[in-house]
């Protein structure tokens, strides 16, 4: 079992790679058979050579153009190793259905999924120790996280954990609370000056937590 905030336990060998010398046409009718919008191509010695989508065949000149042809010069990946939030930026970024696990020699491990991306990035809010989230994105230069906490256990709330992310000029911030409804929280927070761009209660069920987990991921890309 790999470490529960990278992918490594997300990796999928159930999806064949294409290899360089396969025809359009059989790229485009795996694709429908596997139902998804892209597929990596590997070498024979498994090493990643790019990621096709479902366009790029369909704008081949010919079915039996070889797929080797349309691949450009870097294909997206990730390493086994990274966070699940790194992962969904890449995916995201460039609107991917799936994205290619390489090792440090660029081997190819296997793919991700992005569904099972989002359940993996649910599960991690929504479980654990009881309690709500709330995700706040601040300037870099007005974010004091003693503030943050002073201000939410003020008012009989504690936090069970805080965590960072930077997005250029500013810092997404998600917190882990002791109370199941975010609500009061949130108003608290906003009214001393902190967004709050999303929050995920506790008795929410796990697909509309799921709906909300990718939009909160879409606003983190605006």
């Amino acid at each position: 079992m790999g470490d529960p905030l990278t992918v490594a336990d997300l990796i999928s060998t159930s999806t064949p790679p294409l290899q360089p010398e396969d025809s359009v046409e059989y790229g485009l009718g795996l694709l429908m058979e596997l139902r998804v919008r892209h597929l990596p191509v590997v070498s024979h010695d498994g090493h990643l050579l790019g990621l096709l989508s479902e366009e790029m065949l369909l704008d081949a000149e010919s079915p039996a153009t070889q797929i080797g042809t349309l691949l450009g010069p870097a294909p997206v990946s990730i390493s086994h190793r990274v966070h699940v939030f790194e992962a969904t930026k890449v995916m995201m970024d460039h609107d991917l259905t799936l994205v290619p696990v390489v090792d440090d020699e660029r081997r190819f491990r296997g793919i991700v999924r992005r569904h099972d991306m989002f359940e993996r990035f649910a599960r991690m809010l929504a479980t654990q120790e009881s309690g709500a989230i709330v995700a706040l994105e601040v300037e870099r230069r007005d974010l004091s996280l003693s503030k943050i906490i002073y201000v939410i256990e003020q008012n009989d709330v504690k936090v069970l954990s805080l965590s960072t992310e930077a997005h250029g000029d500013r810092v997404g911030v998600t917190i882990k609370l002791n109370v199941k409804d975010a609500t009061r929280v949130r108003h608290l927070l906003e009214h001393h000056g902190y967004p709050v761009v999303a929050a995920f209660g506790e008795e929410e069920d796990a697909e509309d937590l799921l709906d909300r987990v990718q939009e909160f991921m879409r606003y983190l890309e605006a």
